[in-house]
């Protein structure tokens, strides 16, 4: 027996079981006058609200089945949404249900996103080299049918109404093809770099796909400079260009480390021995922030967080290691003062470099400090100084390459295209804080 259309409840109202009467005493007779009265429905059923006639008398039956209590009454199946909960309804009833408002952040143990249900890193061409990404993707053409095989997948995807489907209309300006749909559902215009940091921008997807794959592969990074010569773009472009991309590879989901987690502190900016004679500060060494930024970080089974800070005193680095160190893990930091009070809700091991103990059994802090190295080497050798200002767009930098460092180079340009889905105006860039 097919599946019934109703719930008993609202069958029981429509058919209006409720002008028989029902006797515990006389079952026999009763259910033969019932079936009687059932079988002559037309003056008390409304054809409008029934689809066809196989599924009212289907509804009858096993309303009295279940009456007769030869069959159980059975609650309809819960409905399971997919993660995350917020979802996009889609108005057509052939397209797909569900799509997820905004994707998933970045996630450095799953290679599997989630701009489509199938994509992976190796859904699209994996390169090997700048060299071999330069002679496959060598039109721009081709650059956006690689952006469209890694977020859709051959099925197109709306941003305005989340429509799913791999018919959607083709638009052809002129009887060229470039890349513009029309949703089949909402009737709106779109394109594969529609919400992405490529949208509205007069630079090609060539010269994009290209300071990405040199952002994204060298160690400490590429200089607004240096990707002007590269590029043949101004250095003005170049530097917009690198900080919409620093912004798109942030850690923007939410998580909790679990687990050994070290967490210490450091201080950007440069020494007072370095500078001339008429611009040393004093007293600026060691902790100071006259002249330095301190940034907080923690480090936990190769990943890395990091963030720009006001202060490193307990009431400053304590909630941050509330909101990202699940409650009872071992957090291992150095003697400073800051994090007195952690073994209350941790179990906390210090490690008193003051005193010249540089490890305690397994515990150390050796591997956040090393990402500090290539954090200052990588802000000295490279950007030479940075400010207040975009200092915390040039962490999630490092933070970001350091996080994916175990992955090959064709697959760290490739999640770092389908991540390329926050768009950065100029004027926000540039705005006052």
């Amino acid at each position: 027996m097919t599946s019934v259309k109703y719930d008993f409840n609202s069958c029981y109202n429509t058919y209006n079981f409720s002008q028989f009467d029902y006797d515990e005493d006389s079952e026999d007779e009763q259910d033969e006058d019932l079936l009687l009265k059932l079988i002559q429905f037309d003056d008390y059923v409304d054809y409008d609200e029934l689809d066809t006639f196989d599924k009212t008398v289907e509804d009858i039956l096993r309303h009295l089945l279940i009456v007769c209590g030869l069959e159980k009454a059975s609650k309809p199946a819960p409905i399971v949404l997919p993660d995350p909960l917020k979802l996009l309804i889609t108005r057509s009833k052939k397209a797909r249900k569900t799509l997820p408002v905004t994707p998933k952040c970045i996630i450095f143990n799953k290679t599997n996103m989630s701009k489509h249900t199938d994509i992976e890193l190796d859904t699209a061409q994996i390169f090997k080299s700048v060299y071999d990404m330069g002679k496959v993707l060598n039109t721009e053409i081709a650059c956006r049918e690689h952006l469209e095989k890694l977020r859709w997948n051959g099925e197109p995807i709306c941003p305005h109404c989340g429509s799913q489907r791999d018919n959607h209309y083709r638009i052809k300006k002129r009887g060229y093809d470039n890349g513009y749909y029309k949703c089949k559902d909402c009737r709106l215009p779109f394109s594969v770099t529609k919400g992405t940091i490529f949208e509205k921008s007069t630079v090609p997807l060539q010269k994009w796909f290209r300071a990405i794959f040199k952002f994204t592969t060298n160690k400490k990074g590429i200089s607004s400079y240096e990707l002007m010569r590269e590029l043949g773009v101004t250095q003005k472009t170049a530097w917009f260009m690198l900080s919409r991309i620093r912004n798109s590879v942030r850690m923007r989901d939410d998580f909790e480390f679990d687990g050994i987690t070290q967490v210490d502190e450091t201080f950007v900016g440069g020494k007072n021995k370095n500078r001339s004679k008429g611009k040393k500060i004093d007293n600026t060494q060691g902790r100071s922030t006259k002249t330095k930024t301190p940034v907080f970080g923690m480090l936990n089974n190769g990943i890395v967080y990091t963030e720009v800070v006001e202060n490193t005193k307990g009431k400053t680095l304590k909630p941050i290691i509330d909101s990202k160190v699940k409650k009872g893990s071992i957090i291992v930091s150095d003697g400073w003062m800051g994090y007195q009070g952690l073994h209350k809700q941790y179990n906390h091991k210090v490690i008193q470099h003051n005193l010249g103990f540089f490890k305690k059994g397994s515990y150390h802090t050796n591997g956040i400090e090393g990402f500090w190295g290539l954090l200052k080497r990588g802000i000295v050798g490279i950007y030479h100084r940075t400010s207040d200002k975009h200092l915390h767009r040039y962490c999630d930098e490092f933070a970001y390459r350091y996080n994916i460092r175990t992955m090959s180079i064709g697959e760290q340009f490739n999640l770092t295209l389908i991540n390329s889905d926050e768009r950065l105006s100029y004027k926000e860039l540039i705005a006052k804080v």
